[in-house]
């Protein structure tokens, strides 16, 4: 026979219906890691919206030649995107952590 011929099944786990990120669980996670994967992700946002921001306000000042405030892509770009995602992602491992308690007990 054949390498890879049909006779040969491929052992397969079952598919599990939990939630995954990228194939990681993101169900399994305990409530303190929760907290910090929710944190982390905050952060990312917020420093990304602000780099966003910052390359934004100098594109505008170099094409209007006025002068913004950089300040601005912190107050309101980092900041809000910033605790939006940390929001959103405390909220979405918490529900998850809750379901996995609520589901064992």
């Amino acid at each position: 026979m054949t390498p890879g011929s049909q006779e040969e099944e491929v052992s397969r786990p079952p598919y599990n219906s939990q939630a995954t990120l990228f194939g990681v669980p993101i169900g399994e996670f305990g409530w303190f890691a929760s907290l910090l994967i929710g944190a982390a992700s905050g952060f990312v946002a917020f420093f990304l919206a602000t780099f966003v921001g910052i390359f934004g306000i100098l594109i505008y000042n170099a094409m209007s030649h006025q002068n913004v405030d950089l300040a601005l892509s912190y107050r309101y770009g980092g900041l809000t995107f910033g605790g939006l995602v940390l929001v959103l992602a405390w909220g979405y491992l918490g529900t998850l952590w809750v379901r996995r308690i609520t589901r064992k007990s």
